[in-house]
């Protein structure tokens, strides 16, 4: 048994709703957070920057915390970088995070299903292949949310409202007839944060599919063994503004903690 902590970085706060279901999963197990949100969005940024940033975050982690397993909480990340994080750093666990299709698709019943995603997930070689791999199991409606995820990072709750109206609407008739979108995939981690207001736009009948659970599965099954005692807070660190994401833990996790900012 191990008592390293386990890894969690994201462009920004999108990753809180990733690791709020490692800690349902593993609520002994210590965490590390960091979030990049001197250097976010990534969604609507190259993957040249994405992949920049992903190994110095990765490389920091396992200087600075000694981390035992990795978690990408981020689509945009895992589709760009994790392929090479891999390679680097073989000795390491990472876990990665892949837009929930499959299980939307088997979920469906009218065959139609919605993506909410950023720009670079949709663009990614990552999602085409595994959007190709599934187009005779559903007809997927894809829309890249801009702005969304930026909104959400500064918890701009009139622009969240108006740009998320904005993204439902263009996917078109949502809701349990035939020919309509009955699920609904949310392809990047900062769209569960804002999960009552997706719900009332698109209705009750329509099914919300997220990451988290999975990844905290697999997290789990990737640790050598599971602490059984304790329950650790987590260490929090941004590389932008300390109060925004003690701000944003607040608001979206209702707990009070410290950050540190970090330059690197």
């Amino acid at each position: 048994m191990t008592t390293r902590p386990v890894g969690v970085f994201d462009s920004g706060i999108g990753g809180l709703s990733v690791l709020q279901a490692l800690r349902s999963e593993l609520p002994h197990q210590s965490f590390v957070y960091l979030a990049d949100s001197g250097h976010a969005p990534y969604g609507e940024r190259d993957a040249t920057h994405v992949i920049t940033r992903s190994r110095l975050i990765t490389q920091h982690l396992r200087a600075a915390h000694d981390i035992q397993a990795l978690v990408v909480a981020c689509n945009t990340a895992t589709a760009a970088a994790i392929h090479l994080l891999r390679e680097e750093h073989p000795d390491l666990p990472i876990v990665g995070l892949e837009p929930a299709l499959k299980p939307a698709a088997l979920a469906s019943r009218t065959h139609r299903v919605g993506v909410l995603a950023t720009r670079g997930t949709l663009q990614s070689a990552k999602f085409q292949t595994l959007h190709q791999s599934l187009a005779d199991q559903a007809d997927f409606v894809l829309r890249a949310c801009d702005g969304l995820a930026d909104a959400i990072e500064h918890q701009d709750l009139s622009r969240i409202q108006a740009l998320a109206r904005e993204h439902v609407a263009a996917l078109g008739g949502c809701g349990a007839a035939s020919g309509q979108i009955d699920t609904v995939v949310l392809g990047c981690t900062h769209y569960p944060l804002i999960l009552p207001t997706l719900r009332a736009l698109l209705g009750p009948e329509v099914a919300l599919v997220e990451s988290g659970a999975p990844v905290a599965r697999q997290t789990r099954r990737m640790l050598p063994q599971a602490a059984q005692t304790g329950q650790p807070q987590p260490l929090w660190y941004t590389t932008g503004d300390a109060g925004e994401l003690q701000a944003a833990v607040q608001r979206w996790l209702q707990a009070q903690v410290r950050v540190e900012a970090l330059k690197i």
